[in-house]
């Protein structure tokens, strides 16, 4: 039942020895590996990042990817879950908006 412990004198990586940077919307926004796009984001201060037919703002709301609030484009991508897509170094972020089909 001890195989889930970590040899003795052996550490696991921190992540924040690990640091990332995306582009969002031509901003460079720095992380840490294993950070969802939508962790970064909110980290950075940004609470939405896409708008509604209306222009209400939208971003994280359940936070699980059930009710796609968060959706944003992701190298190209439309359509990408913020809170379920972990980014990676180099991800380039655009916000969307209703218009454009989100």
């Amino acid at each position: 039942m001890s195989g889930w412990l970590r040899p003795a004198g052996r550490e696991a990586p921190r992540r924040e020895d690990h640091p990332i940077a995306i582009t969002v919307d031509g901003e460079t926004v720095a992380g840490v590996a294993g950070q969802t796009v939508a962790g970064i984001l909110l980290a950075a201060g940004r609470r939405s990042w896409r708008t509604t037919r209306s222009g209400a703002p939208r971003g994280v709301f359940c936070g699980i990817g059930a009710c796609f609030d968060c959706l944003l484009t992701v190298n190209g991508v439309a359509d990408v879950r913020a809170c379920r897509r972990r980014a990676a170094d180099g991800d380039e972020i655009r916000t969307q908006s209703r218009e454009e089909g989100a």
